[in-house]
């Protein structure tokens, strides 16, 4: 782990003085806090904030304040909140950003979880809509606020004040300093009983010393629109409660919070797989809530042999009254009573029924008979006993209606977990929560032959070890081939231009090479040999463009050698009192080709969709029009590379070199090129972003960048379609700044919307008839390389 502040020391050089001397004061705790990757994102976000120019105390909050944040909900959290912070920046004032960034601390400690967290961001940015003036005397009393009510209550508080006082400024500023008596009324109301983060940590030792293992605990929102927490659930082996508890019928949150955590607790410890079996659609939802009906019961049941006093905690939240409003003939209240039954034996058949109980009785009796002589040390029986229910109400012709019909038990969960099981253990989810971030190491060769004690390392290794160069064994072979592992080219981080705000955020995207895989050469030859007539045609078309060797000018005063043609007619001049011509020299030229360039393929999902009326896709298109232009190229010799990239959010931009400036046009490239495919999505300027640094090192008098899409820029992370165009426009300027020139062909006909405005209006092409994309891009590649 990186834990020197000088590492850093090119981000630190672009903050003040003052900044830099708040990250020196602040380095210790933030190496306690953060990885190697998150101390680089906090000192990120510091320079995105300082660059906002909104004042030097933010930056200072921030370097001060995040690291508690992430020590409260995970570094992953930060560039999420410096994108927040950013987006503030347009709306508000630098002394309220710098309120909210003092204040995260304690939200992060109040909310204990990243998604409440972010939602709470987002409720900053509603209010500063809605109530600009009263968000600096919310964050003021924000540990007030959040130690009586939950994310949902908050939002609700703080919205009833924005819109009773939206044009009374004043009574709006009293509001929200908890000065005036109708704001302390509706915080009074919202107020819950018990809350999540107060009782968290009691309630994970409580289940240690049951089960003599951990379970990971997590606060769930509930309905922002009313006060309805979420049922408890589990999902991927976190426990899900709700962020707030009221109390329960006399019955203290607390205890509640422990039924609900000791029931989820028993279902990871006892359920094993899915209980709907290989056909997990085949099950109606009658038969699924007979099936979750009988498998709560068993984990229970087995629960209470190994801590029989269990039995009197969840016994008290199944009451003959829970559901007054509820006939007692209708299916949720049959639920109800045969929960009860097959908690405690002692409860009879009828509790609670009405006068005409013969069915439901009889219903009761049928199921704790059949409970109570199976075997429950497996699922099997739950699914088996539950279908067997689920029969018997249909039988007996009792309606059932999910939403009417459900069990009023508060503390068990929703069961998503039995449908949802994935096969995995508990432990592996444990081991992998509880897993160091791994370390990359770079080595020497006699570092790497000397290392015998872990040859091969797998995935989970705690250190991976690089091999600075490549390393060949004595056959000639690398170890990289023979073993058939990609190696992980380091990342490379690149700005992004936001419109909105009219700012650079500074090393906001990340590309990630990766090695291609290769296909079957066949392919490429078949393209070849299918398109002969035109790989003819374009030969003797290009040939016109290679150099045309040495050229002599004459008539220099100034050259490389003396002309005699012109020496013998200058001395014939003197010699007849003539005045001689004084351009004797001459200088010969090698006339040759001086360009590079870089085709960059967009290989984003949309390139599998089949061409409209055709049998073949995109991307075969683009494949035979890419082995059409290497022969062209290939035919006159200029430098050129073959890329091509995708994108799945601003983290993974993924970039692969089919064929690089250095590598000749042969078998390797051609079967890179067969074995590439459409995924994705297209984020396009960090991908002309890293191809323009590849084309600025060269030496070259002339440098091409050819985009080749079939759509405009997109990605998953991004809603705003206007966004990445702005930010592709940005990457073009950038990159004509370093003296290269890019291009765009374009597959989409409505690709004039746009196209112009990043590219430029003499810059692109859009094909209307894309099944002639081989034939064409040959042809553009040598209108532009004249």
């Amino acid at each position: 782990m990186s834990a020197h502040l000088a590492e850093h020391q090119a981000l630190l050089d672009e903050l003040p003085a003052a900044a830099q001397a708040l990250a020196a004061a602040a380095w210790p705790e933030a190496v306690r806090a953060l990885s190697a990757r998150g101390l680089d994102n906090w000192l990120k976000g510091a320079l995105a904030l300082q660059r906002m120019g909104r004042g030097d105390g933010i930056v200072a909050a921030w370097i001060g304040d995040v690291p508690a944040v992430a020590r409260e909900l995970g570094e992953e959290i930060l560039p999420d909140f410096a994108q927040h912070c950013l987006q503030f920046a347009s709306r508000t004032s630098g002394a309220v950003i710098e309120r909210i960034v003092a204040s995260a601390p304690t939200a992060a400690r109040r909310l204990g979880d990243a998604e409440l967290f972010r939602d709470y961001l987002r409720l900053l940015d509603v209010l500063l809509g809605h109530a600009p003036r009263g968000l600096r005397p919310l964050l003021e009393h924000l540990d007030e606020l959040l130690g009586v009510l939950t994310l949902g209550g908050l939002r609700r508080w703080a919205l009833w004040g924005a819109q009773a006082h939206r044009t009374d400024f004043a009574e709006q500023l009293r509001y929200f300093s908890l000065a005036s008596e109708e704001a302390k009324a509706v915080l009074q109301q919202e107020r819950k009983g018990t809350l999540f983060v107060d009782i968290h940590r009691r309630i994970g030792m409580y289940l240690r010393a049951l089960w003599g293992r951990d379970f990971f605990l997590r606060p769930s929102a509930g309905d922002f629109e009313s006060r309805e927490g979420c049922r408890p659930f589990i999902a991927d082996f976190f426990v899900h409660l709700p962020d707030a508890c009221d109390d329960w019928q006399g019955l203290p949150g607390l205890e509640l919070y422990r039924a609900a955590a000791a029931h989820c607790a028993a279902h990871i410890v006892a359920t094993s797989a899915r209980l709907d079996g290989d056909a997990p659609a085949q099950l109606s939802t009658l038969q699924r809530a007979c099936v979750g009906l009988i498998e709560d019961a068993r984990v229970e049941a087995l629960a209470i042999r190994r801590f029989p006093r269990l039995k009197e905690l969840w016994l008290q939240f199944h009451r003959p009254d829970t559901q007054p409003d509820t006939p007692a003939d209708s299916v949720g209240a049959r639920f109800g009573r045969i929960a009860r039954a097959l908690l405690d034996a002692d409860t009879a058949d009828g509790a609670g029924a009405g006068n005409d109980d013969s069915n439901h009785d009889a219903l009761v009796a049928w199921t704790r008979a059949r409970f109570a002589a199976a075997d429950l040390s497996t699922h099997a029986v739950s699914r088996e006993l539950g279908l067997a229910l689920a029969g018997e109400i249909v039988r007996l012709g009792l309606p059932w209606s999910p939403h009417r019909d459900g069990l009023a038990v508060p503390y068990r969960d929703d069961n998503r977990y039995l449908w949802e099981y994935d096969g995995a253990r508990a432990d592996d989810a444990f081991a992998t929560a509880q897993r160091e971030a791994q370390v990359r190491r770079y080595v020497s060769v006699s570092e790497m032959v000397n290392e015998v004690e872990v040859e091969t390392a797998g995935d989970d290794a705690q250190e991976i070890w690089v091999c600075a160069s490549e390393f060949f064994d004595d056959d000639g072979v690398s170890f990289n081939a023979r073993e058939g592992r990609e190696p992980v080219a380091e990342p490379c981080h690149y700005d992004e231009f936001d419109y909105q705000l009219q700012l650079t955020r500074p090393l906001w995207t990340t590309v990630q090479e990766k090695r291609p895989k290769l296909g079957e050469l066949a392919v490429v030859e078949q393209i070849i040999e299918a398109h002969r007539p035109l790989t003819q045609r374009l030969k003797h078309l290009l040939e016109a463009l290679q150099p045309q060797g040495v050229q002599r000018i004459r008539k220099l005063e100034d050259g490389d050698e003396l002309d005699l043609e012109a020496a013998i007619r200058a001395q014939v001049d003197r010699r007849l009192g003539q005045t001689p011509d004084p351009r004797v020299m001459m200088r010969s030229l090698r006339k040759t080709r001086d360009i590079a360039v870089l085709v960059l393929l967009d290989l984003s999902e949309s390139t599998n969709d089949r061409v409209a009326g055709q049998d073949y896709t995109v991307l075969e298109l683009t494949r035979a029009a890419t082995v059409l232009l290497g022969e062209a190229i290939d035919t006159v010799g200029d430098a050129f590379a073959l890329h091509g990239f995708c994108s799945d959010g601003r983290h993974n931009v993924f970039y692969q070199r089919y064929k690089d400036f250095a590598q000749p046009w042969g078998d390797l490239a051609k079967a890179r090129l067969a074995g590439m495919e459409g995924r994705l999505s297209t984020r396009m300027g960090a991908a002309i972003r890293h191809a323009g640094q590849q084309l600025a090192r060269l030496r070259a008098t002339r440098k091409l960048l050819l985009v080749v899409t079939d759509g405009e820029p997109a990605d998953i992370d991004v809603r705003d379609p206007h966004y990445l165009r702005f930010d592709a426009k940005k990457a073009v300027e950038e990159v004509t700044a370093r003296g290269v020139k890019p291009f765009c062909l374009t597959l989409d006909p409505r690709a004039d919307q746009y196209v112009a405005r990043v590219f430029g209006q003499r810059n692109y092409l859009v094909l209307d008839h894309v099944e002639r994309l081989p034939e064409r891009l040959p042809l553009l590649y040598a209108g532009l390389a004249r």
